[in-house]
């Protein structure tokens, strides 16, 4: 099992997405699947100006994959980065306050002077798989002063398709990193 999308059936070694390409990515889990109410505990979260429910699911991750960081050995937690145009607009990056108080629970440093998001994208839930991907290309960059530590934890909200982790995990493993894995709060099941 690599993302933690449900899979078919029992003698499936991955998902649909994880079975047809190679991934920069190690592993990865997420807290729900992004069906309702979840979807729209989501939604009120990054559109509403619920920030202070990232506490709640960042101590719902850590309630639920304690055991999982510490295998992974986690030595950097670091939130998926928006664009500062859209963090602007929005007010705050939801995957840096679940990052963040996530850290406080865990003891791991965040990081959020490491992955920035270089170049301004669509938002992902317009498009298609293949346009996911080719909207990405280009859009991450890490830091060079960045020391890489050896196994990176991405936090980011939902995973759909994996192209925002796996074009984020591609970039860090470039700048040195050994080991990427993600947490998020909701997974999809299709596309």
């Amino acid at each position: 099992m690599r993302c933690g999308k449900p899979i078919e059936n029992e003698t499936q070694e991955y998902c649909r997405a994880c079975g047809r390409r190679d991934s920069s990515i190690d592993q990865g889990r997420g807290l729900w699947l992004h069906s309702d109410p979840v979807s729209g505990a989501v939604y009120r979260f990054k559109y509403k100006n619920k920030r202070n429910w990232g506490r709640i699911f960042a101590a719902e991750l850590e309630r639920q994959y304690r055991g999982q960081i510490r295998s992974w050995e986690i030595d950097e937690i670091i939130p998926i980065p928006l664009h500062a145009s859209r963090k602007r607009q929005r007010g705050f990056n939801q995957s840096e306050v679940i990052a963040r108080e996530l850290a406080d629970l865990t003891g791991i440093p965040c990081r959020t002077d490491v992955l920035f998001r270089i170049r301004r994208t669509v938002p992902q839930k317009q498009l298609d798989p293949n346009g996911r991907a080719a909207n990405l290309q280009g859009a991450f960059g890490v830091s060079r002063r960045w020391d890489a530590c050896e196994n990176v934890l991405l936090i980011d909200d939902i995973y759909t398709t994996g192209a925002t982790g796996e074009k984020a995990a591609k970039m860090l493993k470039k700048a040195g990193c050994r080991n990427v894995y993600f947490l998020t709060i909701s997974i999809g099941q299709g596309i």
